[in-house]
């Protein structure tokens, strides 16, 4: 079946143009690099999986239930349109819910691999470009298992919000080779690593869970890798060349977390616009959700130094400055140990699996010897059998 058809409103164009006046950059020093990148390079190349044989696709999903998502996380609860829906009308929110989600996340992957080729195409150093190809074939796979999740499980996507396209178009058509690394590494995944985190942290639904692990896995490299190179670049830029880069941050801040309303997939039951930016304002969970989403960014932004005094003011206008003391090495350790202890589970759950196969063919071998006892005794001392016909005068000499 066509992605269009599972989309619930038309997406216009199949195709998306964005032009670029980037230069691409190649160079001719093959035996310089910085250890700490090309550490992190061999690490990609030692991590890459496959995402149809990593992942359980044989696991069940409830699209009206897929996340296990609870009545207090919906922008409606509490409202009369909440207290007029029957459980088949709160299945069908969860599903549309769930696949707006997972849609951003798909669009925003794309996204991420168009950006990872982009700086391998800019960036002038090529310990980066090495790495950035890594980031390229793993944004693809987060794709190609984003897409497969919805396709088979969910049967539903949403397009693309309009402010992460705003924000994608903008990163993609700046000339400076540094701007795909802010505006992607930085922002758009450090906003979905924060997302895709609070979701495996709460969700009890198996295959959920492990995509987002195996996913947060690889992006805790790639923003760490975001932080190295633009750390080493914005030491040596003027205070008229960060603050640009800091307005560029701010605008892409204010935009990221207005798309976290969702007021799309209410707006598909019927609520008008206004009514339901309001009531996805006011949703005490919405509020929480947003501001922890901050967590992968603020301290990120801090930390590849840009924190001039109108970003700092701008963050605590959104209610996240305090987030700019987090510990994001931290946060990242966990992403990989979550990761790390799923594979462990399962290959622990996998090798007692076989443990048990290989217990019950002996025991029906067993089973099966002790049931033919004559069939035993022939195989043990065999009957002499019947000697063999010699035509009468001739003598067989052995």
């Amino acid at each position: 079946m066509s992605t269009h058809e599972l989309y619930t409103e038309a997406v216009g164009e199949p195709n998306w143009q964005v032009p670029s006046a980037s230069s691409a950059r190649l160079s001719w020093e093959y035996d310089d690099g910085r250890d700490r990148l090309l550490a992190l390079y061999q690490k990609g190349k030692d991590k890459q999986w496959d995402g149809a044989k990593r992942i359980d696709w044989d696991l069940e999903v409830d699209p009206y239930d897929p996340l296990g998502t609870p009545d207090e996380s919906m922008s409606l609860y509490g409202t009369p349109y909440w207290a007029k829906m029957t459980d088949k009308d709160k299945g069908e929110l969860r599903k549309h819910y769930a696949s707006w989600q997972f849609s951003q996340f798909l669009h925003g992957e794309q996204g991420a691999m168009v950006c990872a080729a982009r700086i391998v195409e800019s960036v002038p150093d090529l310990d980066a470009k090495f790495y950035s190809a890594t980031q390229t074939m793993d944004e693809a796979r987060h794709a190609e298992i984003y897409g497969r999740f919805l396709h088979e499980k969910m049967g539903m996507l949403y397009p693309i919000n309009d402010n992460l396209q705003a924000l994608l178009g903008d990163t993609l058509r700046d000339s400076r080779w540094d701007m795909p690394y802010l505006g992607m590494q930085v922002l758009i995944e450090g906003l979905a690593l924060a997302a895709f985190g609070l979701i495996r942290d709460t969700t009890d639904k198996p295959l959920p869970k492990q995509i987002l692990a195996y996913v947060m896995q690889d992006e805790a490299r790639h923003v760490a890798f975001g932080r190295m190179a633009l750390r080493d670049y914005y030491s040596q830029l003027t205070d008229a060349e960060l603050r640009e880069r800091e307005e560029f941050v701010i605008e892409g801040c204010y935009l990221m977390r207005d798309r976290l309303r969702g007021v799309e997939v209410l707006e598909n039951f019927g609520i008008p616009k206004a009514q339901a930016e309001q009531y996805s304002e006011e949703s005490e969970f919405l509020a929480m959700f947003r501001q922890l989403l901050f967590s992968r960014i603020v301290p990120c932004v801090k930390d590849i130094g840009l924190w001039g005094k109108r970003l700092q003011q701008a963050y605590v206008d959104m209610g996240v400055f305090e987030m700019g003391n987090s510990n994001l090495d931290l946060l990242m350790a966990q992403d990989e140990e979550i990761a790390e202890k799923l594979d462990a589970e399962r290959f622990a759950a996998e090798e007692q699996a076989r443990v048990c196969e290989v217990r019950d063919a002996i025991r029906s071998g067993e089973l099966r010897e002790k049931r033919s006892p004559a069939r035993r005794r022939t195989t043990a001392h065999p009957r002499p059998t019947t000697p063999e016909y010699h035509e009468p005068g001739i003598l067989r000499m052995e």
